[in-house]
């Protein structure tokens, strides 16, 4: 798996609550935010208003490529 890494800041109360559940999970606070991030894009993926915004997305920047390459 090729992987990035990232900084992420996070308000005290959250970071001591993502570390709470990673270790009542048995996990690393890396997998825990992983977890999350996932469950988070496979909840974007099933939501139909999102979807019509990335397709909006694509169609615009599709029109500006296709303007810089010509």
């Amino acid at each position: 798996m090729d992987t990035r890494a990232l900084t992420l800041r996070l308000p005290a109360k959250q970071a001591a609550q993502i570390e709470a559940v990673a270790r009542a999970d048995g996990v690393s606070v890396s997998e825990a935010v992983r977890a999350a991030i996932q469950d988070r894009i496979e909840a974007r993926r099933k939501d139909r208003a999102f979807q019509a915004r990335i397709k909006r997305m694509m169609e615009e920047e599709r029109a500006v490529l296709e303007e810089l390459a010509k």
